[in-house]
């Protein structure tokens, strides 16, 4: 399940953007300074028929998407049909509460949106790619590296879209991050990550619920390998700390730390040392504004045909690179164990 954005030194994202507006996906002839289609861009934009969607979960993330699914700009091209849970609810916000049978047999839902804990992921997402549903889910798809490459096997068969969404690379500081990167010389790097406890039943051991870190470090300094991974775990104590050191192409290291505990802050610290010089923090750059938004309108365009094979395959590339070092970390912490 996707974390909120962190409002503290941490950094920040952009998926080829800057301002809130421009970084959503230019579908032709829309109007983003109204962010809302003109009527003559509707008939030349929309689709015949919206994606019909549901929601499933409605925590804190299927909360955002179902408020994202009534924005002006995405109910052009999705419908929102109603949402799943496991709680008996009813209505909510006048979106109709309505079973995982109904919602994975009935022609008018198009897309599911995997919103739970994520444990549960990987059978949701089995289960709507095997219904001819286009997916959405929050990170991580899968607890497991095996699992995430059958998940996008069985969307190719299908011919549906399977798309994880990664709202850490939505966010102002990494995109900051990427800007002090660029060009420079990497000589070594760390990055740790400090939480209340989460539990690991339902979310997955520390390095896939910490997957946003990893796919920071990838993302800012290219494919990885792993040197090392330790973890110390004091359950009575509801303390764990898992040390991974990582190694770049050009043999440069760096360190990631997911510590978490009772009284821990949530924040990010990054270290990283240039040959032309060091970055120790990284400033308040703003408040991450609409990321869930931005996420949904990548979506959109994926659904639409507009992102090319190239791209897919790249994003394809990054996020099973990611998912193959957290499976290969979580085996040599457990053989350590």
């Amino acid at each position: 399940m996707a974390e909120l954005p962190l409002t503290v030194l941490t950094s920040k994202a952009s998926v080829k953007t800057v301002s809130i507006e421009s970084s959503r996906p230019k579908i032709p002839n829309l109007s983003l300074s109204s962010r809302t289609l003109t009527e003559e861009a509707k008939m030349s934009t929309e689709p015949k028929r919206k994606f019909g969607v549901v929601v499933v979960g409605v925590g804190r993330a299927g909360s955002v998407r179902i408020r994202d699914l009534k924005d002006p700009h995405s109910s052009a091209f999705l419908n929102l049909i109603g949402y799943v849970s496991r709680r008996e609810l009813g209505s909510l916000d006048n979106v109709r509460q309505i079973s995982l049978e109904d919602a994975l047999r009935s022609q008018e839902v198009d897309v599911a949106y995997i919103c739970t804990e994520s444990s549960s992921h990987e059978d949701y997402i089995r289960q709507f790619l095997q219904a001819g549903k286009h997916v959405l889910v929050e990170y991580p798809m899968a607890l497991s590296f095996a699992a995430a490459q059958e998940l996008w096997e069985l969307a190719a068969q299908k011919g549906r879209v399977l798309h994880e969404e990664h709202i850490e690379l939505l966010m102002e500081e990494f995109e900051f991050l990427k800007r002090e990167v660029a060009g420079k010389e990497l000589l070594k790097g760390s990055l740790r990550f400090t939480a209340s406890p989460l539990e690991e039943e339902k979310f997955g051991f520390p390095a896939f619920s910490g997957i946003s870190r990893l796919t920071w470090l990838v993302s800012l300094f290219g494919e990885l390998s792993l040197i090392s991974a330790t973890m110390e775990n004091r359950k009575e104590d509801q303390y764990m700390k898992m040390t991974v050191q990582l190694e770049t192409q050009n043999k440069s290291p760096l360190s990631w730390i997911e510590e978490k505990g009772p009284g821990l802050k949530r924040n990010r610290h990054i270290s990283i040392h240039f040959k032309s010089g060091s970055l120790e923090e990284v400033p308040n750059v703003g408040v991450n504004k609409n990321i869930f938004l931005k996420d949904q309108d990548i979506f959109i365009q994926k659904l639409l045909g507009q992102v090319s094979a190239e791209d897919l395959a790249a994003e394809k590339k990054r996020i099973l690179h990611c998912l193959e070092l957290a499976s290969d970390i979580q085996r040599l912490c457990h053989r350590k164990q």
